[in-house]
């Protein structure tokens, strides 16, 4: 039985930083996070009007922060997904 996966403060860092650099609102960035089913999840929650800058168009931007997110959770050997909302 593997041991439940623990979030990394890095990670949670890393996603606010990003998010806190596209928003209009920065103040309002928060993170949070939440172990499920072996899966570290976080859940980005912003302005409204801030929501569409961090998705991009066509997902590109998040995408790209998922994508980074995974690397770094794949070298921590743990399972990571990111909710934007």
């Amino acid at each position: 039985m593997q041991p439940s996966p623990q979030p990394s403060n890095s990670n949670r860092e890393f996603i606010e930083f990003v998010a806190r650099l596209l928003a209009r609102n920065p103040d309002d960035v928060q993170v949070t996070e939440t172990v499920e089913d072996n899966v570290v999840a976080y859940h980005l929650s912003l302005a409204p009007e801030d929501v569409g800058r961090v998705i991009g168009r066509e997902g590109r931007i998040v995408r790209a922060i998922r994508s980074l997110l995974r690397s770094a959770a794949v070298r921590q050997g743990v399972r990571v997904s990111l909710e934007v909302g």
